[in-house]
């Protein structure tokens, strides 16, 4: 067979092993007039470098959302993979960009992506950007996305600090207790030594007494006079109220979603404010 010009874009075709090309280079610049100019002259917005990165991976990693939407309006393949398995989502979301986010849901992304590696979720946490997780979580993410290096979204969100994250994940129904390699996002905040994350775990019923694949409880991993040791300690000595079990037993049973549910509850609204951890 003949082999094809180095040029050539053909349709379904996601072009050839390259390196970066003047598409790549002004997607990720955000030089959008530059690349209307290169779309307009028949440019491939498909052509993937030698790792399997687009220029729509390249523009959405950078939060570029002119040129994402323009790379989106000339076909650009709004879930294609690169070498690690990511789509385009998933760059977006690392980047923190609601806008590039919401032009390729618009566009037809898929939210839960069967990927080897982080979800667009995952990826959301990790950047710290409350705004994208819950747009994801709107659009139907999975709570529960499990990666083998990460474990869950709540669990990368933990890793990390970024609290807004962790209490949007919570309210919405994350498993607060769920475990990766028997670790728990308790473990995560005990080891990161973050009072806040660890107080707020545990009002949404984290268990403080979980043990990992060490055999270790989360107040294992602090310091016996630090902040972090002093709370799991008063924890232990100093059992949830009554009416911090019903909130978090209800809130277990209305399960993902859970706060659209509260919402609706023919009740007081200061129960609503307190089932909700307003």
């Amino acid at each position: 067979m003949e082999p094809r010009a180095p040029d050539a874009c053909f349709l379904g075709d996601v072009g050839f092993w390259v390196e970066r090309t003047p598409v790549h280079e002004a997607a990720q610049r955000g030089e959008s007039l530059q690349l209307q100019q290169l779309i307009e002259s028949g440019a491939c917005v498909n052509q993937v470098t030698v790792d399997s990165i687009t220029p729509l991976h390249a523009a959405s990693l950078q939060g570029q959302a002119q040129c994402v939407q323009l790379l989106l309006a000339a076909g650009a393949q709004v879930d294609a993979r690169n070498i690690d398995g990511s789509t385009p989502l998933c760059d977006a979301c690392a980047s923190g960009s609601i806008e590039c986010v919401r032009l390729l849901l618009s566009y037809g992304a898929k939210v839960n992506p069967p990927l080897y590696t982080a979800s667009p979720l995952h990826e959301a946490c990790m950047s710290g950007s409350s705004e994208c997780v819950r747009l994801l979580i709107d659009v139907g993410a999975n709570l529960e996305a499990h990666d083998c290096h990460f474990g869950t979204p709540l669990h990368v969100a933990c890793a990390r600090e970024h609290l807004d994250c962790v209490k949007v994940l919570l309210n919405a129904g994350a498993n607060v207790n769920a475990a990766k390699l028997h670790e728990t996002a308790l473990h995560h905040a005990a080891k990161v030594k973050n009072v806040d994350l660890i107080e707020m775990l545990v009002a949404f019923g984290g268990n403080i007494y979980a043990r990992d694949n060490r055999g270790k409880k989360p107040s294992d991993y602090t310091r016996g006079s630090s902040a972090p040791a002093k709370c799991f300690e008063y924890y232990e000595k100093t059992p949830l109220t009554l009416s911090q079990l019903c909130r978090v037993s209800l809130r277990k049973a209305t399960g993902v979603r859970g706060l659209e549910k509260v919402a609706k509850l023919n009740i007081p609204p200061r129960l609503i404010d307190y089932l909700s951890y307003n």
